[in-house]
């Protein structure tokens, strides 16, 4: 019987031989490169810091994005909480200050008016810190001020 199967079940060709040979040896190659992937434990510590990276930034960022909404908030809950007398003067002191910039300006060299367009740029582009700094002032300004009332 064994030798009715074994006629029955026709010898593989040369060519079929070299086609398993080849198809294993991919398989065998493909094997290999993933097993020495999982090896490599140097490319994976960096694929995983860079993730980490990139994680850590992506917080950094929405950190940053809900502080300045919150000091946003706060500023526009102080100001709205501001007496109107004291936003008065406060617009009154800035318009000194303004008129004392503009003298200031005039009188000064013109390294000074580059630092200052500099700095006003920055302004320009970022009052966050700013407003806050201000709104902070007041803050103070209205507490001493509640306690020499007492």
């Amino acid at each position: 019987m064994s030798h009715q199967s074994r006629g029955e079940q026709s010898a593989p060709t040369p060519e079929q031989l070299r086609e398993q040979v080849e198809h294993t040896r991919d398989e065998l190659g493909r094997t290999v490169e993933a097993l020495a992937a999982k090896a490599d434990l140097k490319e994976r510590a960096k694929e995983k810091a860079a993730d980490i990276t990139e994680q850590a930034g992506q917080k950094a960022a929405l950190a940053a994005e809900q502080l300045r909404h919150t000091a946003a908030q706060a500023a526009e809950t102080i100001k709205d909480k501001t007496p109107d007398p004291v936003l008065d003067k406060a617009a009154h002191v800035r318009d000194s200050v303004t008129h004392a910039g503009h003298l200031a300006v005039a009188k000064a060299g013109d390294p000074l008016r580059e630092m200052a367009g500099t700095a006003a740029t920055r302004v320009r582009a970022n009052p966050t810190p700013l407003l806050a700094a201000a709104a902070a002032m007041l803050v103070v300004l209205l507490l001493r001020r509640g306690r020499r009332r007492r």
